[in-house]
């Protein structure tokens, strides 16, 4: 799940935490080294994974084997590497995403160049892993070259299904329960901390010159662009993004039979997503909605609590903290 929301994207801070696992054998650190010599034009590995400890969700939990570890950072390094592309990349933003596509078809050949590509292709095969999510990944970047406003909230979730909702998909397919059946409930989960970010960082997107927040719903709220630039929201924003943070948290409660179908550590890890979506949701509602004097961030006992929460009531649902 994201990572939205937790394993792509820009989120932040994070429960308990493990390194990438090294890799196993000296032939995969050759064809690394190999890799980042041939590639010196594109993000490096080192920069992009450490990433991993300023996200908002558990990229991989210490509960889960290491051989899961490593597949869910090929994973996250991906769309790490998708983002640092599709956002900070300097030259053509667009050529690069195309390079990238090249690669994925490389990865799945077993000829890619990349650090974190040949990384990826060793969990390509051996969790069986779909293209498509990785390729709507990609896309999702793409959009974020041309779009920087969203009409309404259904535009919004088509770019959350291409932004969020894939990182579930292969978060499923790394632990080998992927069914179109939990895919559908993952896509709810994914696209709730997709926005729950979103809101989390109003200001930073603002500055960046991206808006999330549909203007059908601003205008509904009579919220202009220029109420954004203020250095604390006035009454009518903070009502506009209480309306969201209530819609992120119906989509976390539609995902949450997802818990029901899911046993072990699989259970764990999801339980951390959700847990890890409803504090960052409390922690916009204890900040009284103002998302423009700083993005509002949960504590990690707060992201603890919240996840045990959830595992406990069983419904996904974690209660309101105060």
């Amino acid at each position: 799940m994201y990572a939205p929301g937790a394993l792509s994207g820009h989120n932040r801070e994070v429960p308990v935490w493990s390194a990438p696992p090294k890799q196993e054998s000296g032939a995969d650190a050759r064809a690394e080294h190999d890799a980042a010599t041939s590639s010196s034009d594109w993000p490096q590995s080192a920069a992009v994974m450490a990433r991993a400890r300023t996200e908002n969700f558990p990229v991989a939990s210490r509960l889960l084997s290491a051989q899961v570890r490593t597949h869910l950072f090929a994973v996250y390094g991906f769309a790490r590497l998708v983002d640092e592309l599709g956002d900070s990349h300097q030259g053509d933003r667009e050529a690069a995403l195309d390079w990238l596509g090249g690669e994925l078809d490389r990865a799945y050949a077993g000829n890619a160049k990349h650090p974190l590509m040949v990384r990826l292709s060793h969990t390509l095969h051996a969790c069986r892993l779909p293209r498509g999510p990785f390729v709507r990944l990609i896309e999702a970047n793409r959009v974020d070259q041309r779009v920087a406003r969203y009409e309404d909230f259904q535009a919004l979730r088509a770019y959350c299904a291409l932004s969020a909702d894939p990182v579930g998909e292969l978060v499923l397919g790394v632990f080998g329960v992927a069914t179109p059946e939990r895919v559908a409930l993952s896509d709810s989960i994914c696209t709730a901390l997709q926005l729950a970010e979103h809101w989390q960082d109003v200001a930073e997107d603002r500055d960046s010159g991206r808006i999330y927040l549909p203007a059908e719903d601003m205008r509904h709220f009579g919220v202009t662009e220029a109420d954004l630039e203020h250095a604390h929201a006035g009454a009518n924003v903070r009502a506009l993004i209480s309306f969201e943070v209530q819609r992120a948290r119906a989509l976390l409660l539609a995902g949450g039979p997802l818990l029901h179908t899911l046993s072990g550590r699989p259970r764990l890890a999801v339980a951390g997503f959700i847990g890890g979506g409803w504090a960052a949701l409390d922690a916009i509602t204890r900040a009284g909605y103002d998302v423009l004097a700083g993005a509002p961030v949960a504590s990690r006992p707060r992201r603890l609590a919240a996840a045990v929460a959830v595992l406990v009531a069983g419904t996904g649902r974690a209660p309101a903290q105060q």
